[in-house]
């Protein structure tokens, strides 16, 4: 570059973090605005699949996130007898690397790695908009000028709301309360496990030697259950077998309602907007951080190839040309498999007894899983942790 390119990115989570840092690691000077006093994730656990692996692979953090994380060596659909529903395995020929970990180590090995980038990290700095011309409009009434704004300030986006950018905003008829309990010798051997009974959902995830993570998914009207703190006893009702687990859920909870987002173009002028803020999904597939990675670290890459400041708009159009339909197609299957939260559990576990073991719907499934990122060296290799 014949210079060093100015961005202001709005927001501190897991989209923002991996796209400051893969920007810094390609020269451009970084500053993250943070609306809170410290970097912190919301949430509890967090699967990373293929892709994001090769994400974190490509800006570094990929040792730190999944130091004691647990690699799923098995995945189980049980039915509301807790009958085991078969599915593509995780492990052997077919299967995809995936990885739980808590989020805030997720998070924190992202801001090491754009820290050591050059990233500078802003808190309590809140973004309330843009300007196609590049720049960032702050709360206190300051704004930023920058070669390129980025909105990775969530599925709430002041940045993108700025713009009239979006073309959907849903919010989806389901909801979690995702929770991390202490992992006991009887939680046995660390595979993932999704329970179903009628509308709702328990999904069990070991995500490290001594954590298990929990969500508990329902309709958003069913009240009971979407209460916090949880009632345990409405959930073990559900759930007889999963008591222990549910017992040991603490009284601090929140509830989230899933939404979708979509919108008219990713970017206007000299503004790009990503991570949820741009395509929230579902948690179904468990690649909405790992979407918002590899688009995250494709917009620095082709941010990376610029040579004038002119050259910017066109290169956020090519960024959402290649990305964009990927996307979609990740959201799309999401949406699809919540759908099924309305079945009878009978025609419920039959369509999933179907679903898995059918080799063309498995492949939409795992499409993105198995997808490589834009930007993402081709010598990343499976299995190395």
């Amino acid at each position: 570059m014949s210079k060093q390119f100015q961005a202001e990115i709005a927001g501190g989570g897991i989209c923002a973090l991996t796209t400051a840092a893969a920007l810094a690691q390609r020269g451009w000077r970084v500053r993250v605005h943070e609306r809170n006093a410290e970097i912190r994730e919301t949430g509890a656990g967090i699967y990373i699949w293929g892709n994001g692996l090769r994400v974190l692979e490509a800006v570094g953090a990929r040792e730190e996130a999944l130091r004691n994380a647990n690699r799923g060596m098995a995945s189980e659909l049980r039915d509301c007898n807790n009958n085991v529903i078969p599915r593509v395995p995780v492990q052997g020929e077919g299967a995809v690397e995936v990885f739980a970990l808590p989020r805030q180590q997720l998070l924190q090995a992202l801001l090491h790695a754009a820290l050591a980038a050059g990233v500078e990290v802003v808190t309590g700095s809140e973004a309330v908009g843009a300007t196609p011309e590049g720049r960032l409009l702050l709360r206190d009434g300051s704004s930023l000028a920058a070669d390129v704004v980025v909105g990775a300030d969530g599925v709430h986006s002041r940045v993108r709301d700025s713009l009239g950018l979006a073309s959907q905003f849903e919010l989806l008829s389901e909801g979690a309360i995702r929770v991390m309990v202490p992992r006991l010798p009887q939680d046995g051997d660390g595979r993932f496990v999704e329970h179903w009974n009628g509308t709702r959902r328990i999904l069990v995830t070991p995500c490290s030697p001594d954590q298990v993570y929990i969500a508990l998914t329902c309709l958003h009207n069913d009240t009971e259950a979407a209460r916090v703190p949880v009632d345990k006893a409405l959930w073990k009702a559900s759930f007889p077998h999963l008591a222990s687990l549910i017992d040991r859920i603490g009284p601090s909870a929140r509830w989230d309602r899933f939404s979708m987002v979509k919108l008219k173009r990713w970017s206007q002028g000299h503004v790009a907007v990503t991570g949820d803020a741009a395509h929230a999904m579902p948690p179904n597939l468990g690649q909405g951080g790992g979407t918002a990675m590899q688009n995250g670290l494709s917009l620095a890459h082709e941010l990376g190839a610029v040579a004038s400041r002119e050259d910017i708009p066109q290169a956020l159009a090519r960024w959402e040309e290649r990305e964009r339909e990927l996307t979609e197609h990740t959201q799309l299957w999401s949406m699809l498999y919540g759908v099924l939260t309305s079945w009878p559990d009978e025609l419920r576990t039959a369509a999933m007894g179907f679903a898995s073991s059918h080799p063309w719907l498995s492949a939409q499934r795992l499409r993105t899983a198995r997808s490589h990122p834009t930007g993402a060296s081709p010598l990343a290799t499976e299995g190395a942790a």
